[in-house]
């Protein structure tokens, strides 16, 4: 059997890297491309070959996919806060849109036939109803949420065009660390809620902000579909599997089909960390949705996906473990550097 390549842009970056490792622990060849801006070196499996560059770099895309003999393309990298993009939009259509532009036309121009999307649930916008279906009107909210959509259009047009076959996934609320603790998520500025709540329990963060207490929900919090990362992971790879056996493209969500809010989250936290955590009522944030709930169906339909780890005590559980190893981490750095 030939050797099979993935290249996996944003490789060093939360759930690339996760992918990454779940790709290598399949026997894939992995090549991760990353510009370091958010992702972190250490998190790219030993095993990958590591290229530092952007995306976006299409001489680099045109060298790299025959130089590598790339099979297939992951793409993750690309800008991912809600409230950052309202109030730079253009740096997010440059960066979301422009830059998968110039890796689809690079994919065309070099003959690389498949490309597993990292897509968005925030392309649904406020929904009509939840669980929310695939079919359901797209009404982003945001240039985030705009930005992924164009790419969608963008794939679905090269795939007519060109032959060019896709999955692209809606992720909904993205959670947890690799249960064997080899990667996790480390960027900086982190807005995830349970990344940092977790951050706030180990003493990394002074307190946080609970943005937004009026909406229509039970308890006024914003809910969300928290899925743990290593599933998502195994999505991608369910995906590729898919991808590379002859099927045709396809849209789904990645979520488990049921929500938590923001209170119940934190309740949690502050439950398997055993402390209270400090916490602050804000106003609501830009752009955020009151219920984003997924219809997971397709997913497990198409590409017989089944997730192993759909309970939010464990994807918490995973989350903390991985800050306090990074705060274990830090403090001896810190006591071995030189005053």
């Amino acid at each position: 059997m030939a050797e099979r390549t993935a290249l996996v842009t944003g490789g060093a970056g939360y759930i690339g890297s996760h992918v990454a490792w779940a790709l290598a622990d399949a026997g894939w060849r992995v090549i991760v491309l990353d510009d370091l801006s958010t992702g972190r070196r250490a998190l790219v499996p030993p095993s990958a070959t590591f290229v530092q560059g952007s995306s976006g770099d299409g001489s680099l895309l045109r060298r790299l996919l025959p130089e590598e003999r790339v099979s297939a393309v992951l793409h993750f990298a690309g800008s991912i806060v809600v409230p950052e993009s309202v109030s730079d939009p253009i740096a997010y259509y440059r960066n979301n849109l422009c830059g998968s532009i110039e890796l689809i036309d690079a994919c065309i121009a070099c003959g690389v036939k498949r490309i597993v999307f990292s897509s968005t649930a925030a392309v649904y916008g406020d929904p009509d109803a939840v669980p929310i279906p695939e079919d359901a009107p797209t009404r982003p909210l945001n240039p985030y949420g705009q930005s992924k959509l164009m790419v969608e259009q963008v794939l679905k047009d090269a795939d007519r065009a060109h032959g060019l076959s896709h999955v692209a996934l809606r992720y909904f609320n993205v959670a947890g660390a690799d249960p064997a603790g080899r990667t996790g998520q480390a960027g900086p500025k982190a807005t995830h809620l349970i990344k940092v709540a977790c951050e706030v329990a180990v003493g990394s963060r002074d307190g946080m902000d609970v943005y937004g207490t009026d909406y229509e929900t039970p308890d006024g919090t914003c809910i969300r579909d928290y899925i743990h990362v290593s599933d998502l992971a195994d999505a991608h790879l369910k995906a590729l599997d898919h991808l590379m056996g002859g099927g045709q493209s396809l849209t789904l969500n990645c979520g488990y089909g049921r929500g938590f809010s923001v209170r119940e989250v934190l309740a949690m936290v502050e439950e398997v960390a055993g402390r209270r955590l400090p916490v602050r009522e804000s106003p609501r944030r830009p752009g955020d949705s009151p219920r984003l709930v997924a219809e997971p169906g397709a997913l497990k339909e198409l590409l017989g996906w089944q997730p192993r780890h759909d309970d939010l005590r464990t994807i918490v559980s995973t989350a903390l473990n991985w800050e306090r190893r990074r705060s274990a981490e830090t403090g001896r750095a810190g006591a071995a550097a030189p005053r």
